[in-house]
């Protein structure tokens, strides 16, 4: 991480920098609260933030910099493209690599979200996340988005996002509620909405990334929490609707074809591996690749990705790439433990950012929520938050 002094001996001749430091740190709010609610919005948004950071890097002649998994994810980067190149079609795989371009969300962040301004957007994506709830629940109980053909998504495009986004946001809540200084009150508040919303969407990965993240938040606040989740478990059981219960029984089903199929997927996207180990089949080729590879057991004749974060990234990218994702994962919880134990990251913070973590590997065994622009964007701004707070605020010359 970067010196905190030279945040302050920065050269000051720079005019327009206070400026851009305030359009920038805005801009970044938008993208924190459009993410719930436009991924056209949020995306502007995040176009403006990094014009304005690289003009404050350019014109103060910063040294960019960024916590130390930053650097697993330029690995991941680089090897992306080397993939993209060796694809059966590099202009297909080449343009869907556009998708590293948000990667720049962690020197970003950790660049203007510095001190309270941390704070302050984590209030922003539990706020939005529980307006966005409300909607869902809304949704369900009044529009009739109440089955698996017709779910609860937000203003989103899909369902899955909108889930994916509500479990981070869940965590984040969570967090605030057991280690954070304020917000508590409003963290309680809107735990219960965010909590239904995620449960009526039907979607089971979701259910278990929220599980596990607050199995893990409660085990770090005090472990005799942990007996507080069978008990929440049972109160769901017993009150939520037929419906959502028995896509919650079907978890444990191994009839069931979405499971049969999630199955035959891994089966899959093993042979993709074996075919190309060291490049992969190139991003965005699994789908059309899929009738090659696919198995005699699969339910459906094709499928978009390996609703498998690690097994995904091996097929289309090579196992070097899912080495250096699994080293990127690594280095973004040894860096939390250790902040978190030594007490140089705050609490809450560093507490949303482990739940973020836990919540996208465990629900990333069975959905690719990594290639999820949206999810993408707000777990690397919630995994680089606490890291940015440990930062002063740039003092910027009166001109």
């Amino acid at each position: 991480m970067a010196n905190a002094d030279a945040l302050t001996a920065a050269p000051s001749e720079f005019s327009l920098a206070p400026r851009l430091e305030q359009a920038g740190f805005v801009a970044l709010m938008g993208v924190a609260a459009a993410l719930q609610l436009s991924i056209a919005v949020a995306q502007s948004c995040l176009a403006i933030a990094i014009l304005c950071w690289a003009a404050l890097v350019t014109g103060r002649r910063e040294r960019i910099d960024a916590p130390g998994f930053f650097t697993a994810l330029i690995v991941l980067g680089a090897w992306t493209l080397v993939s993209a190149a060796f694809s059966p079609q590099p202009r297909v795989s080449f343009v869907d690599s556009k998708q590293l371009l948000l990667f720049l969300t962690v020197p970003l962040t950790y660049r203007l979200a510095t001190g309270q301004r941390a704070t302050w957007l984590l209030l922003v994506v539990v706020s939005v996340g529980a307006a966005s709830a409300a909607l869902g629940i809304v949704q369900y109980g009044i529009l009739h988005y109440d089955h698996l053909g017709q779910r609860p998504r937000g203003l989103l495009g899909h369902y899955m996002t909108y889930s994916g986004l509500l479990v981070l946001v869940i965590g984040a809540a969570l967090a605030q509620l057991l280690f954070g200084a304020r917000s508590r009150v409003w963290a309680a508040l809107v735990m219960p909405a965010l909590a239904v919303a995620v449960a009526l969407t039907f979607t089971r990965s979701a259910w278990v990334g929220a599980c596990a993240a607050a199995a893990v938040l409660l085990a770090l606040k005090d472990l005799r929490l942990m007996a507080i989740l069978p008990v929440l478990v049972a109160v769901f059981i017993a009150l939520a609707p037929s419906s959502v219960t028995a896509r919650f029984v079907s978890i444990f089903d191994l009839k069931d074809p979405t499971n049969r199929d999630r199955v035959a997927m891994m089966r899959e996207g093993v042979r993709m591996i074996r075919s190309r180990p060291l490049v992969g089949v190139g991003p965005n080729m699994v789908e059309a690749l899929y009738a090659e590879y696919r198995d005699p057991g699969a339910v459906e004749q094709v499928n978009p990705h390996l609703h498998n974060v690690p097994m995904q990234i091996a097929a289309e990218r090579g196992v070097p790439a899912l080495i250096v994702w699994l080293g990127f994962v690594v280095m973004v919880l040894v860096e939390l433990g250790r902040g978190l134990r030594s007490g140089g990251l705050p609490r809450a913070l560093g507490a949303a950012a482990l739940a973020a973590m836990v919540a996208m590997l465990s629900a990333g065994l069975f959905e690719y929520n990594f290639g999820d622009s949206e999810f993408l964007m707000l777990l690397l701004l919630l995994i680089t938050l606490p890291f940015a707070a440990t930062r002063p605020l740039v003092r910027h010359a009166q001109t």
